[in-house]
């Protein structure tokens, strides 16, 4: 900035501008609210149908979600233009104090020139003594300023440049307070990329400084896509193979050291492929042209003569963070592309295809990076959409799955289907309910299907995936009651699912029967069943308009299904012999009270996720107000202390009610105990005209009775059992 722009600077414009982006701050603040609390709000609660259930809800989601980040991009516009503001005022006002001293003080005078050069000269004559020296020293003092003013004028048009490009359509909801901290983050991204160059030549105060910058701003998107466009798509792998090469077998601070750099670099990568710039197209499209690349740290090492592959670089980048969708898509299908090559049987192969070769051990963990579709499936499960989206070729699903008994890849593959079926990521913890959609319904009768097949399906659950394929039961309780009860119950158990007798009722028992003979599986599907018992009975007992017909028949059913899927788990467990495994009790008892600690939090919070399965609001119950939130969790809640306070003393070891060391009998007893106290404490609750809690007891006890034991004729028709 020259001299005679900042001293005659007038910027009214950009006090127009600024008033006009408060303006629209103001309006979008209003609108976002109204879009949240108003429109999107209602639409979670609608009973949608047909076309309006698949396009009118995501479509209303999509919009509230643009209000945010319209929102969020507009207000750190309006702070960088205000803060570029007061700035720009302080420098004009420190130029024009400058200008007066020289001249009053001093007797010099300024004077610009063409070019945006100045002269600085004697004011009288003759001159005074030390005028040189006072003449350079008001040059030196009005250059420093205009320095500042030029700084603060580039850096403020840079970064609202780099907001601009961070979204081809729509807002990116980018966020920073103020023009200085905008600035910073770019120049941070600068000099990470600068540093990144040449893995090799960075020191440990350096690794250091990375890694500290990394977990600083892994989530800040201007920072993160400046980095990565900067640094370049190639070059990002190059930097991550080079650096896992020199600290290779790192141990004790160093070894946690290059876990952190692991985990906060991926996320920082995930956050940059959000953007939508140039750079970021650029370095998307590089990486997957680079995925078949071989990448080498040192060529002349004959111990390693390929080099790791692009996909296992990237892939051990993939671990952490929340990757665009798009990103994940394309580079999903090159991937799979390569992992489904090989011939024979489906799934066969691949273990081979990437475990050949000396390769440099790619990630600081468990895992050694050779498997790209671990990194992969890993990233799915933190990206739902993008799972779904994977796994709705059904080729690409049945090639997943079944590799899994070949590779170590079975547990990230289950929590990536966790995430596909469920609509929430592993790890998030989210805040509104998500209604299955057909495609996810549709997905989670493939995992049935799959697991349900005889001989083979059985082998699909094990210590890596129970636990996701009992969380993944859970939270289809509803649609799973529908498929036992079959036509006719849709007045009695409630879903907001899209396609909520989706599901195959062979399929979906013989799915309880094998998930439960995993522990972390089997408390899944316990409290899952409780938590939807307990939701329904308490439905229809505070609103009996509910159901068309006397309260006792719904209750009936209800407890009839719990003796059901009870029965099915407690079978599971005395047909696989591991009643008297002790270690097994132990597990089964942790996972019941980290589920039940877990699923208790929230339901104090009225959330359905994961592992929780609440009543939505039905047709009738949004007549009747049956929740204000759309779900029942008060006697849920009750529900689920029961169980974490039925772990007792016997001898020297802790076993919940549910221990499986318990007898079918005395599992029953629980069951039938458990639907009974729900029954009970909703009729304390909220009343009932037509039931006292003696009355839904013994109906509650005659139907689980009834329920458990059509479960064990059930089961030996659709699947070969050891105590058949």
């Amino acid at each position: 900035m020259d001299l005679e722009a900042l001293r005659h600077a007038n910027f009214s414009l950009l006090n127009t501008a600024i008033a006009d982006w408060a303006t629209v701050v103001k309006n979008l603040r209003n609108l976002e609210k109204r879009s949240r609390d108003d429109m999107k709000a209602k639409s979670d609660k609608a009973n949608w149908a047909g076309v309006n259930a698949t396009v009118s809800r995501e479509f209303i989601t999509k919009t509230a979600g643009e209000f945010s980040d319209a929102l969020t991009q507009a207000t750190t516009i309006h702070s960088i233009l205000k803060d570029t503001h007061d700035e720009l005022v302080g420098h004009r006002d420190k130029l024009k104090q400058a200008l007066d001293d020289g001249f009053e003080k001093d007797k010099l005078s300024v004077y610009g020139e063409k070019g945006g050069t100045f002269r600085v000269v004697a004011a009288v004559h003759p001159e005074p003594d030390g005028t040189k020296e006072k003449a350079e020293a008001l040059r030196d003092r009005i250059q420093t300023i205009l320095g500042q003013a030029t700084t603060s004028d580039s850096t403020a048009a840079r970064a609202l440049r780099a907001i601009a490009e961070q979204a081809d359509y729509g807002f990116s909801g980018v966020k920073h307070a103020d023009r200085d901290s905008a600035a910073d983050a770019l120049k941070k991204a600068d000099d990470m990329a600068k540093l990144a160059k040449d893995a090799k030549k960075m020191s440990p105060e350096e690794l250091a400084a990375f890694q500290r910058t990394m977990a600083k701003y892994k989530d800040d998107e201007l920072f993160a896509a400046q980095f990565a466009a900067k640094l370049g798509g190639k070059e990002t792998l190059q930097f991550w193979n080079d650096l896992a090469e020199i600290h290779a077998g790192a141990r004790g601070e160093e070894l946690k050291q290059l876990q952190d750099v692991q985990k906060n670099l991926s996320m920082t990568l995930a956050t940059a492929t959000l953007s939508d710039s140039a750079g970021m197209e650029e370095w998307k499209r590089r990486v997957i042209d680079e995925s078949n690349t071989a990448f080498r740290a040192n060529p002349s090492d004959p111990l390693r003569p390929n080099g790791a592959m692009g996909f296992q670089v990237m892939s051990s980048l993939m671990h952490h963070g929340t990757y665009d969708a798009e990103f994940l898509d394309a580079y999903g299908k090159k991937l799979l592309k390569m992992d489904m090559a090989p011939a024979g049987q489906t799934g066969m192969g691949t273990n081979d295809l990437w475990k050949s070769g000396n390769v440099t051990d790619l990630v600081f963990g468990k895992d050694d990076g050779r498997d790209p579709l671990i990194g992969y499936m890993k990233a799915l499960s933190h990206n739902p959409e993008a799972a779904l989206e994977t796994f709705d070729d059904k080729k690409v699903f049945e090639h997943v799955l079944e590799s899994t008994r070949y590779t170590d890849r079975d547990g990230p593959v289950a929590h990536a289907l966790e995430a596909a079926v469920t609509g929430i990521g592993d790890g998030e913890r989210t805040t509104e309910p998500r209604p299955h959609s057909k495609a996810q319904v549709a997905l989670m009768r493939e995992v049935m299907h799959a697991v349900a097949q005889p001989d083979t399906g059985a082998e699909l659950v094990n210590k890596a995936t129970g636990e996701s394929f009992g969380d993944m039961a859970a939270a289809y309780m509803p649609e799973i009651n529908r498929a036992i009860s079959g036509s006719g119950s849709e007045n009695i158990f409630f879903t907001d699912s899209q396609d909520p007798d989706g599901l195959q009722k062979t399929d979906a028992m013989r799915f309880l029967y094998d998930v439960s003979s995993d522990p972390r599986g089997r408390a899944s599907i316990i409290i899952g069943e409780n938590v939807y018992t307990a939701s329904s009975m308490e439905a229809h007992i505070a609103n009996p308009e509910l159901f068309r017909g006397r309260t006792d028949m719904p209750i009936d059913a209800i407890a009839r299904n719990a003796g059901i899927i009870e029965g099915i788990v407690g079978h599971s467990v005395a047909d696989a012999r591991i009643g008297d495994d002790l270690k097994a009790q132990q597990e089964m008892n942790d996972a019941l009270k980290s589920k039940g600690d877990i699923v208790k939090s929230f339901l104090a919070a009225g959330v359905n996720v994961g592992s929780v399965a609440l009543v939505p609001v039905g047709p009738g119950a949004a007549m009747t107000g049956a929740a204000a939130s759309g779900f029942f969790g008060g006697i849920a809640g009750i529900a689920v202390d029961r169980i974490l306070e039925g772990q007792q003393a016997e001898g020297a070891l802790d076993r919940s009610l549910y221990a499986t060391g318990k007898t079918l009998n005395e599992t029953m007893e629980v069951a039938k105990s458990q639907a009974q106290e729900s029954a009970a404490s909703a009729i304390a609750e909220h009343g009932s005209k037509e039931l006292t809690d003696h009355e839904a007891k013994e109906l509650v006890r005659k139907s689980v009775e009834a329920g458990w034991t059509d479960s064990d004729s059930m089961m030996e028709d659709i699947r070969a059992r050891p105590a058949a």
